[in-house]
């Protein structure tokens, strides 16, 4: 059965949200005077486990969006400050955050090739608030038929539920349509599990390094892999139009 649609996960996967992240905070503890006698490396490895935690949470629904938000905060500086503190604080590290927004280099090349063989969506464990806006920025928006998010689904991946109400959103059933995501469970294993073709992009090699591939995901090094499992015919690397 051929592949009529990809949906794509955004953050590190279209989207360098790593070193955007690691980038902005840098520059927000330095603008905070927050780094005192810790290490750069060690405050941003401290701020990147308090964001997976409470990410967690959120995935889980122990909290909403904003509250996890918050909780970085408090976690992160051990304070107990209130909502509008924490709120503050977020806002100023995300103007130095989105300075630092950049798609990956194989992401126009490949939604290049992709354009005239398959529609394409979006689902991330985000809230659309967040993702529309950054599709709008990075200039990809108008690449996707559909943006869903967590924070408005209700429902988070890795549950079936989320990836089959992107195949709903592009009215087709769950063997016609490929995942492209960074995260090996959340992203590989869970669309895989929902009847997706689940193409895993591991672009560092850290997941391998750490534990092998998990079964079901086709595992890529870069977008410039995926239209040969999509069995696209496709001239893959010409420039891209997009302006």
């Amino acid at each position: 059965m051929s592949i009529d649609a990809v949906v794509w996960d955004i953050d590190d996967t279209i989207f360098d949200y790593t070193a955007a992240d690691r980038a902005g905070m840098r520059n927000h503890l330095a603008a905070e005077g927050l780094l005192g006698g810790a290490s750069v490396e060690q405050a941003l490895a401290r701020w990147r486990e308090v964001t997976d935690a409470q990410w967690a949470r959120f995935s889980a629904g122990e909290t909403d969006w904003q509250g996890q938000r918050r909780e970085r905060v408090r976690v992160f500086l051990g304070e107990p400050l209130s909502d509008t503190e924490a709120d503050a604080w977020f806002d100023r590290y995300i103007t130095h955050y989105e300075s630092a927004w950049s798609l990956f280099p194989d992401v126009l090349p490949v939604l290049d090739s992709l354009v005239a063989s398959h529609r394409h969506a979006v689902l991330s464990n985000s809230s659309l608030l967040v993702q529309d806006r950054k599709l709008r920025v990075l200039g990809v928006h108008d690449r996707f038929e559909a943006i869903l998010c967590a924070a408005e689904l209700g429902v988070s991946k890795p549950a079936a539920a989320a990836f089959h109400a992107a195949c709903e959103a592009l009215e087709l059933p769950p063997h016609r349509v490929a995942y492209v995501g960074d995260h090996p469970e959340i992203d590989g294993r869970g669309a895989a599990e929902a009847g997706l073709l689940s193409v895993w992009i591991d672009r560092d090699g850290t997941h391998t390094a750490a534990g092998g591939p998990p079964t079901g995901p086709h595992r890529i090094a870069s977008l410039a892999e995926l239209p040969a499992i999509l069995g696209a015919d496709t001239r893959f690397g010409a420039s891209s139009t997009f302006r």
